[in-house]
């Protein structure tokens, strides 16, 4: 598995996950398991908020929107890294890796706008909720997704295509398992600190903005909460705010790590880790949190799985 393909000059060599690391071949089953799961649940999530009628609200298409680009996410990222180690081929073109940076980056950012949007869908529903319909009308939910989607697209297009640009005098060997900006800057022969300190007041606006905006939220909905007279309703409304809490935890706290850190304080293994997190870990998270814990999308379930045993 360790054989490398001969390679045109401005090909990249992904060395793969943890190189040198023994019993890799665990590591690589558990991961090719763990998209298998992320697939079939973020699969399943969708197609039962577009079939149950009970779900077709703001937030869970917001939600639908969040598995449609957890799926994405972990396609665009461990086929790639299941076929190099397959068939040993470790070399990636100079157009494919920045294809991949980009839709990395893109599909990231959305996930971070897209969870700040969920945030405020929820603070209206609990501290605004005669103006929810108002506010949160299918028009409204559509623009979200969009903006969501299409967004940081541009901001993402000018890192991949500023970070491609530095011309690589050495080794093109990446200590990865997918392109990525970070390991790409390692690589370069010109001064980047510029570069370095552009990336992380990008990461302040994309991450820490975001965050103030869903904690501030959050902090209005538990005040609103405590006030709430119902038991039943408190409690639902914590659930869901929990659940949310998670999944902003598991995207926001390795993107943090990875993206607000100077390159001279990157380890090679860290950064596998983190990524290991945000890429394939919390797309197979996301709609287990948000289902395992949430009654309507369990009864949704149910009533599916029973139509289809009473038709067959």
């Amino acid at each position: 598995m360790d054989k490398r393909n001969e390679s045109s000059n401005t090909d990249f060599i992904l060395l793969g996950l943890f190189p040198g690391i023994k019993h890799i071949n665990v590591l690589i089953s558990a991961i090719l398991l763990i998209y298998t799961v992320a697939l079939t649940t973020n699969f399943i999530l969708i197609l039962l908020i577009w079939v149950d009628s009970h779900l077709h609200t703001p937030m869970y298409f917001l939600l639908s929107q969040l598995a449609l680009m957890d799926l994405t996410l972990i396609s665009s990222t461990v086929p790639k890294m299941a076929v190099d180690f397959f068939s040993g081929k470790r070399n990636i073109s100079q157009v494919a890796c920045g294809t991949q940076i980009f839709f990395f980056l893109t599909l990231g950012v959305a996930e971070c706008i897209l969870i700040t949007l969920m945030a405020f869908d929820w603070y209206v529903a609990i501290c605004n909720p005669l103006r929810y319909t108002l506010i949160m009308s299918q028009k409204v939910c559509l623009q979200m997704a969009t903006i969501s989607w299409a967004g940081r697209a541009l901001i993402s297009l000018m890192h991949t295509a500023y970070a491609m640009h530095f011309p690589i005098c050495g080794s093109r060997e990446i200590s990865h398992f997918l392109c990525e900006v970070m390991a790409i800057l390692k690589l370069a022969c010109e001064d980047i600190s510029a570069y370095e300190k552009a990336v992380v007041m990008t990461s302040i606006v994309v991450l820490l903005i975001p965050l103030s905006f869903i904690m501030s939220s959050y902090a209005l909905i538990f005040l609103a909460v405590l006030r709430m007279n119902s038991l039943e309703g408190r409690n639902k409304a914590l659930a869901t705010c929990s659940s949310h809490l998670t999944v902003v935890s598991l995207y926001f706290g390795p993107a943090m790590l990875v993206y607000m850190r100077p390159t001279s304080y990157h380890s090679p293994k860290l950064d596998q880790v983190l990524f290991m997190l945000g890429a394939i870990l919390t797309p197979m998270m996301n709609p287990l949190i948000y289902s395992l814990r949430n009654k309507e999308v369990v009864g949704a379930l149910k009533n599916m799985l029973g139509c289809c045993l009473a038709s067959n």
